[in-house]
C-alpha cells in the first residue's frame, strides 16, 4: 500500500481520519524503520522490567491519535510518518507510572521524566517544524516528539482516573 494512502496530512484529516492512527505505522526510510524499532525495544524492556500494565498499554493505545492530533497545532508540517512521537508518549506513561510507585521505582520514574523533558527542550519544538540530524536520511520533526509526550501525559491521567488501580503485589523484578 502507498505510503501516501497512510502518512499524516494535516489537509485529509477531516476526510480521511484514519491517518491519525496509520501514520505511526509508515517509515519514509529502512533507517528510519529501525530507530523507530529500536525505540520500541528499549521502552518494551523498561515496561517489562517495571511491570507495566494494562492501563499502561490502554493509556498507550489513547496516546496513539491524540499524538497526530497534536500535530495540527504545526500546519505547516505538511507530512509525517513514524512512531517516534509515539514512543515519547509511551516514555511519559512509563515515567508517570513510575512516579507515583514508592521509593526507588519513584527515582526512577523522577529521571526518565527528567531526561524526556531535557530531550524535548534540547530539540526546540516550537522552532523549525523538521530538522536534519546527523546520521538520520529523513527529517526529524521534533514538535512530533512534544506533541507524543504531551498525548502520554493526557492518556496517562484520563486512563488513571478512569481505572482503579488493581492490587497487584510488588513488582517481580525489583526495580
Amino acid at each position: 500500500m502507498p505510503r501516501d494512502w497512510l502518512d499524516w496530512q494535516p489537509s485529509l484529516v477531516a476526510t480521511q481520519p484514519w491517518r491519525a492512527l496509520t501514520a505511526a505505522f509508515v517509515h519514509w526510510t529502512p533507517t528510519h524503520l529501525a530507530a523507530n524499532l529500536a525505540g520500541c525495544a528499549v521502552l518494551a524492556l523498561l515496561g517489562h522490567r517495571a511491570a507495566l500494565g494494562r492501563r499502561e498499554a490502554i493509556a498507550g493505545l489513547i496516546a496513539l491519535p491524540l499524538t497526530q492530533l497534536g500535530l495540527l497545532l504545526r500546519p505547516e508540517l505538511q507530512r509525517y510518518a513514524g512512531l517516534s512521537g509515539e514512543l515519547h508518549a509511551l516514555a511519559a506513561i512509563a515515567a508517570l507510572s513510575l512516579l507515583v510507585r514508592p521509593n526507588r521505582e519513584r527515582l526512577i520514574g523522577a529521571c526518565i521524566a527528567l531526561g524526556l523533558i531535557l530531550k524535548l527542550a534540547l530539540e526546540d519544538p516550537l522552532g523549525p517544524v523538521l530538522r536534519s540530524t546527523a546520521g538520520f536520511d529523513f527529517a526529524v520533526a521534533p514538535f512530533a516528539h512534544l506533541s507524543g509526550a504531551v498525548a502520554g501525559l493526557l492518556a496517562w491521567a484520563l486512563t488513571m482516573a478512569a481505572i482503579q488501580p488493581s492490587r497487584s503485589p510488588r513488582n517481580p523484578h525489583g526495580t
